[in-house]
């Protein structure tokens, strides 16, 4: 479990502990994680593991990704360390921005390489990326994490093809604005988006559980408000996809 001391990760680690697993969580923050684990095994009596990595560092992805080869008990991977930034390709951090991809991309990549060998061997086992809403939706101020989400959605629509029979289920989890300490550590907080448009981290978590333990499909969008979104901003690109190519064929026919 990455990214497990807040959020919807907490949210994943709870659950899971609640129903009788043993954890193994990830996060930068040692004395929080300590406290989480702490929290988590005298709540619910299992034992839960503190892994302390930047997961935007390669050597600490491979650290994890080493240490998920050799757990036999591997059941399940929530996936879900990430973050967002403010600014254009031109005026965003460049550092920053490799850093998001080494964890969008890199990260979600190895780790799951590195769980399913085990899983497939034992015909069992549940994979979890937690992606977004704006894998959809490629806005200015936003290009590295609306891509990384969009690749983090089709890697697992594209890996359940692969792993079709084989026992293990993969899901892109896609959720909209969600109450989690995300959008504080952008700065712009809970404003923007009107209250309704708002999930909570408990709904987000509970109903990819439900999905994954009836083997739904394998891209999770929670709530149906989410859903319609997702739907408008498919056909959306479509339209728009269709107008562009009008337009080029008009001007090459005035030129």
């Amino acid at each position: 479990m990455t990214g497990a001391t807040a959020g919807i990760g907490h949210v994943f680690a709870q659950r899971l502990a609640a129903a009788g697993h043993d954890l193994l969580l990830v996060a930068r923050d040692h004395a929080r994680l300590e406290a989480v684990c702490a929290a988590l095994a005298a709540a619910h009596g299992v034992a839960a593991e503190p892994f302390v990595a930047d997961l935007s560092q390669d050597r600490d992805i491979s650290r994890l990704a080493d240490r998920l080869r050799t757990e036999s008990r591997l059941a399940c991977l929530v996936s879900n360390a990430g973050f967002g930034t403010r600014g254009t390709l031109l005026t965003a951090d460049p550092e920053t921005q490799r850093q998001m991809l080494r964890l969008h991309v890199m990260c979600t990549h190895e780790l799951v390489s590195a769980a399913l060998p085990g899983m497939t061997e034992r015909r069992t086992g549940t994979v979890i990326v937690v992606a977004s809403v704006a894998s959809w939706s490629p806005t200015a101020g936003n290009v590295n994490y609306n891509a990384t989400k969009a690749y983090q959605r089709v890697y697992c629509e594209a890996a359940a093809t692969e792993l079709e029979g084989s026992g293990v289920y993969i899901q892109a989890l896609c959720p909209g604005f969600t109450y989690t300490e995300f959008h504080d550590r952008l700065g712009s907080g809970r404003t923007g988006p009107p209250r309704w448009a708002w999930l909570s981290a408990d709904r987000v978590v509970d109903e990819s559980l439900a999905q994954a333990r009836a083997r739904g499909a394998v891209v999770c969008v929670p709530s149906k408000r989410f859903k319609c979104i997702v739907f408008l901003l498919k056909h959306a690109m479509w339209v728009l996809g269709g107008l562009r190519q009008r337009y080029r064929r008009d001007r090459l026919r005035v030129q």
